[in-house]
């Protein structure tokens, strides 16, 4: 089971991946990140990912209260821009999970369905601790 180096590398042999990191939501700090980081600061990224992330978590946190589920309320988010794909996809662990993936896509390059279903794969087998 890869830790989470080892699944940031896997995220970078995506077509057109530019970087990828693991955010703890709560704090806002990168647990790790590989390649380049949009806006040049992977702290900052993780900061500004972070919030959106805890927004939607807590979103999702009170529809699940309402019915709950054995999944996660929320996967992943998907952000688009003019040149890019941003895809944040929730960890989930045995322990109250607060991290997900960040992965930052070219959007000439990317392919934003693969992406999914490889971070998602990513997500399931990653060891953390």
């Amino acid at each position: 089971m890869p830790g989470i180096d080892e699944s940031l590398l896997e995220a970078m042999r995506l077509p057109g991946a530019r970087g990828a990191s693991l955010v703890d939501w709560i704090s806002g700090l990168a647990l790790g990140a590989v390649g380049e980081a949009p806006g040049g600061d992977w702290e900052a990224t993780a900061a500004e990912t972070a919030e959106l992330a805890r927004h939607v978590a807590e979103s999702g946190s009170l529809a699940a209260a309402v019915a709950p589920e054995k999944e996660p309320p929320v996967e992943d988010m998907i952000a688009t821009t003019a040149d890019a794909y941003h895809l944040l996809r929730f960890v989930s662990t045995p322990f109250d999970s607060t991290v997900f993936l960040h992965l930052w896509l070219d959007r000439n390059d990317g392919n934003l369905a693969l992406a999914r279903i490889r971070l998602s794969e990513m997500a399931d087998r990653l060891v953390l601790g």
